[in-house]
């Protein structure tokens, strides 16, 4: 299969199956005599589960491990059962950081008047000011 083939298969873009053969997160293809890569079996498998592990929020070391995983006859479910949990947890985290985050926002937004005034609680809270107004 060439590149456009396998971009086709895997939902890939071309540019994307170079950078993780770059990466080395994917075996090295095989080259024609006109320098073409020809891929087998085995890397639009190793592609398809880069593209799917990196939409469920793998980074790429976590990929590499993914696709060493896929490679070894003798890994045990259980291995990758935690690595899969792992990220659960590491997800969680962050809806929790982003909860926070949101919460926080909200209640900026709530004690901002919005109007056409200068003054803006937002911002006096996000540069670390107080709030209460200056003595006339």
């Amino acid at each position: 299969m060439n590149i456009s083939e396998v971009a086709r298969k895997t939902g890939l873009t071309s540019k994307a199956i170079r950078f993780y053969e770059e990466k080395g997160l994917v075996t090295p293809p095989l080259r024609s005599d006109n320098g073409y890569r020809t891929y087998s079996a085995k890397q639009l498998e190793e592609l398809t589960l880069l593209r799917q592990a990196r939409q469920v929020g793998f980074n790429l070391d976590e990929c590499r491990e993914m696709v060493s995983l896929l490679n070894d006859p003798q890994r045990h479910s259980a291995d990758v059962k935690a690595r899969t949990l792992e990220k659960v947890k590491e997800i969680e985290s962050h809806i929790e950081q982003l909860t926070q985050m949101r919460l926080r926002l909200l209640d900026m937004a709530a004690s901002c008047p919005g109007d056409d005034s200068a003054d803006c609680p937002i911002i006096n809270h996000l540069a670390g000011c107080c709030t209460t107004k200056k003595p006339a």
